[in-house]
């Protein structure tokens, strides 16, 4: 039984999760979470008990001096709730900890547990992968479901996935089980170039997550951070031509696939953000880095890690989304 004392009682709330390793590329998908805790100053109410379900020799303790006293923090997965205020105020109730290393089907039904007796309406998954993206250009961001009607209130894609799965795919089919709408938003992360952090794909997640709930999200120094990341790996990558060719030989792939996409439909749909912002509309009314400098900033990125010489890509190389 869980019994959440100290919760008030929430509007609207949506669950909004991440869990670092094989599902967080770049650390995409966590930063994105810590970001709203640390720009919401969301307040920890509850942490799952981390005997349960980790491997402390695969993910171990960290020592740390509180005022002189040592302190170990132990991994785990804690939530939070932060309210988002406006003219319609809800409550995001946001999941961030660390893939389990077991008892996955336990876990998934206690984070269950606490979206029922909290109210939670949808679960909104956030992962990020490798893939053969060019960093030059906007990060794709998939969005998949398992539910038909819910694909298509909210032009998502229905998931075909079939394959390996993170606890990302696992707690979407759980929720799936239990009744619960979910989705997962995933963003694809150029493979030479994945080490952490990458604050374009944190940054096109949280794009992502505004359109879907129709909120504004303080965005902060991570526009200029995403900006100082793409600076960074173009200059790496032009000192090395075998490098620049390959993401030359990317951005025309991608470019060539993506022409249909530009119609005057999603055209439109990017200068409705641009102007959502500028002109300080949406819930929350926060004046953000971006707000002023045109619709197609959201896609500026950053970074300074040197990408590796790439890799020939093989079959075993691709990654998919999961559900």
């Amino acid at each position: 039984m869980i019994e959440l004392e100290g919760v008030p009682e929430l509007v609207d709330p949506v669950m909004v999760a991440a869990f670092e390793g094989w599902n967080d590329a770049g650390d995409a998908a966590s930063a994105a979470v810590a970001h709203l805790e640390r720009e919401w100053k969301g307040e920890v109410f509850a942490a799952l008990d981390a005997e349960d379900y980790y491997d402390f020799q695969v993910n171990r303790p960290t020592v740390f001096m509180d005022g002189g006293v040592r302190r170990i923090t132990w991994p785990t997965t804690r939530l939070s709730v932060v309210r988002v205020g406006g003219d319609k105020p809800r409550d995001l109730v946001l999941v961030r900890g660390i893939e389990p290393s077991m008892r996955w089907r336990s876990f998934c039904n206690e984070l269950l547990g606490f979206a029922h007796e909290l109210g939670v309406e949808l679960v909104i998954i956030l992962g990020a992968l490798l893939g053969d993206t060019p960093h030059t250009r906007p990060v794709p961001i998939s969005g998949t479901t398992s539910d038909a009607e819910l694909a298509r209130r909210m032009d998502l894609e229905e998931t075909k996935y079939e394959g390996p799965t993170g606890i990302v795919g696992v707690l979407q089919e759980a929720c799936t089980h239990a009744g619960v709408p979910a989705v997962s938003l995933w963003a694809a992360v150029p493979h030479y170039v994945s080490q952490p952090p990458n604050p374009k794909a944190t940054l096109a997640l949280l794009n992502r997550l505004e359109d879907m709930l129709e909120l504004r999200i303080p965005l902060g120094e991570l526009p200029e951070d995403a900006r100082a990341w793409q600076v960074g790996v173009d200059q790496l990558a032009a000192e090395d031509s075998e490098v620049a060719e390959y993401v030359q030989t990317l951005e025309e792939a991608r470019d060539t696939a993506e022409l249909p996409e530009a119609s005057g439909e999603a055209i439109a749909r990017e200068f409705e953000r641009y102007l959502r912002r500028r002109d300080g509309g949406g819930p929350g009314g926060h004046a953000t880095a971006d707000g002023e400098a045109g619709p197609f900033l959201r896609d500026s990125p950053s970074g300074r890690t040197r990408p590796p010489k790439p890799p020939k890509p093989g079959p075993e190389d691709e990654d998919n989304p999961e559900d």
